[in-house]
């Protein structure tokens, strides 16, 4: 297939979805090897920009999605009388730094980084789908994980975590360690109220 059939592939496809679409998927559909998706699709979205249309093309590590353009963000809220997003909380933007950082994240580690509870802002960041669960420790409890979302990459206009800034990680020991200490400190209470 031609380059400028495979754009026009690409382009039908994210359009009709709206929803990002895996590149195999569309290498499928295309019959054509997934590689050949990737340069395609690089080439639409140097396109797009080069020509200041209104919609955009992203990368969402290895699937896109189109877009509208964020310079038309103004006419589009006023043409379709969209209210902005609600913004972000500073409790929810160190929580969603936390388990962007140090993915898959359990709320005890969360809460160890921060030092306070945030039961709250994760479930409130779960609603936003900017976070989500991505399975349970295999410890006594079994503590949900989290992770980041596509969502949470379209909204910092990121391709991939990989593009996240570099950070000194902070080391408080793994996921399980922290859920086993958790797990310990709910059972002194007991084991004293046992011996008075």
């Amino acid at each position: 297939m031609e380059r400028n059939e495979l754009e026009r592939v690409i382009e039908a496809v994210l359009f009709a979805s709206g929803e990002p679409v895996a590149a195999q998927r569309i290498a499928i559909a295309a019959s054509c090897e997934e590689e050949e998706v990737h340069e395609a699709a690089k080439q639409l979205m140097d396109r797009l920009a080069f020509e200041r249309r209104g919609i955009r093309v992203l990368r969402l590590e290895d699937s896109y999605q189109m877009c509208s353009s964020s310079e038309m963000v103004s006419y589009i809220t006023t043409a379709l009388e969209t209210r902005k997003p609600p913004k972000l909380s500073a409790s929810q933007l160190e929580t969603l730094t936390i388990i962007a950082y140090y993915q898959p994240a359990t709320k005890a580690y969360v809460e160890q980084i921060r030092g306070v509870d945030s039961s709250y802002t994760i479930s409130a960041l779960v609603t936003k789908k900017l976070i989500e669960e991505c399975g349970r420790l295999n410890v006594p409890g079994r503590p949900i994980q989290y992770q980041t979302t596509p969502d949470f990459l379209r909204t910092f206009g990121l391709s991939s975590l990989a593009e996240l800034p570099e950070i000194n990680r902070l080391q408080f020991g793994n996921a399980e360690q922290l859920a086993m200490e958790e797990l310990a400190k709910k059972e002194e209470p007991a084991e004293q109220e046992a011996k008075a």
